[in-house]
């Protein structure tokens, strides 16, 4: 049977690329919001772009590795941790093309009094713009000799080992601007939570 076509769109085709992930996104953030389950964030192999007014975390630390998202050959990241971390301000954004253009999820949190908290947070970035500031940091830290941030992953720390961390009791950063390919955390409470599908991509729809 022919997809319902309304105005040159196939929308039928359209709900099968965008409902089960909007669904599933939706289900998901209810959750994070009440604090309910552990986070993983990562967009088929794309990158997402992540903003915040303000990210203050203690046990932080550093280092690169390299991530294989799906479809993709692998990707370096600077993989930066915290054990728990305070974000004012949170706005993650990733574009999704469809058969009517690119359509943009827009997630915001933390935008009122009660900010968004994570703890054994994970965000594997390829960019990174803000101001910071690092309290107590050691540079050029052996991989497997970190000890204030949450562990290291295992394959960096066992299949690199002349890979150095840098390592810090806190940071923080203010006017956060960054692209990531994955964010994961033990807990993720998102106060606040609002997410909305926006038509089209680019500057004024995606955060930045």
């Amino acid at each position: 049977m022919e997809s319902l076509v309304r105005g040159g769109t196939r929308w039928r085709r359209f709900a099968v690329v965008m409902v089960p992930s909007v669904a599933a996104t939706a289900a998901v953030g209810v959750l994070l919001a009440q604090g309910a389950l552990a986070a993983s964030f990562s967009v088929s192999g794309q990158e997402f772009k992540v903003t915040a007014e303000k990210l203050d975390g203690t046990g932080f630390v550093q280092y690169g590795t390299l991530d294989v998202p799906s479809g993709k050959g692998a990707q370096p990241v600077a993989v930066s941790a915290f054990t728990d971390a305070t974000i004012t301000g949170l706005c993650q954004s990733v574009v999704v093309p469809t058969p009517i253009g690119d359509v943009t999820l827009v997630l915001k949190a933390g935008g009122g009094k009660k900010p968004v908290t994570a703890t054994n947070l994970y965000i594997d970035l390829d960019q990174l713009d803000a101001d910071a500031t690092f309290y107590n940091i050691n540079i050029g830290v052996a991989a497997g000799s970190t000890t204030k941030g949450p562990p290291v992953e295992s394959s960096v720390k066992n299949g690199s080992p002349g890979a150095f961390t840098q390592e810090a009791d806190r940071a923080v950063l203010t006017d956060v601007e960054q692209k990531a390919w994955a964010t994961s955390a033990g807990t993720f409470t998102l106060n606040g939570l609002s997410l909305r599908l926006h038509k089209g991509s680019g500057a004024g729809v995606e955060c930045y």
